[in-house]
């Protein structure tokens, strides 16, 4: 190879695209591209299928945990999550919790 030349097989740059459930975890990783969003990174993964929430609208995305909207801009390395919301609230469940006796206090 020529000095300067770019190998073939050179990764290229990519992001990945994350759901998962208590069961289950998918990742796909797709070619970055100038431009690409949460939203159409999320779409061309085909993760949507496998998430009954999407089908009203009720996702909610994320780059390495810090919620997105679809429109945000990604850049090479980026991990996209598709987030399903809460069923409660962490703090009310922890509440709860503490109050029937299921959690010690540390003192």
């Amino acid at each position: 190879m020529s000095r300067g030349a770019v190998a073939d097989d050179a990764p290229r740059p990519s992001v990945e695209v994350v759901y998962a459930t208590a069961a289950e975890q998918r990742i796909v990783r797709l070619e970055h591209e100038p431009g690409l969003t949460a939203g159409e990174a999320a779409r061309r993964s085909g993760l949507f299928q496998h998430c009954a929430e999407a089908a009203n609208g009720r996702v909610l995305l994320g780059v390495y945990g810090v919620p997105v909207d679809e429109h945000h801009v990604l850049e090479p390395g980026d991990r996209v999550e598709i987030c399903r919301p809460l069923l409660a609230d962490p703090r009310v469940r922890r509440r709860e919790a503490v109050a029937r006796g299921r959690v010690r206090i540390a003192s």
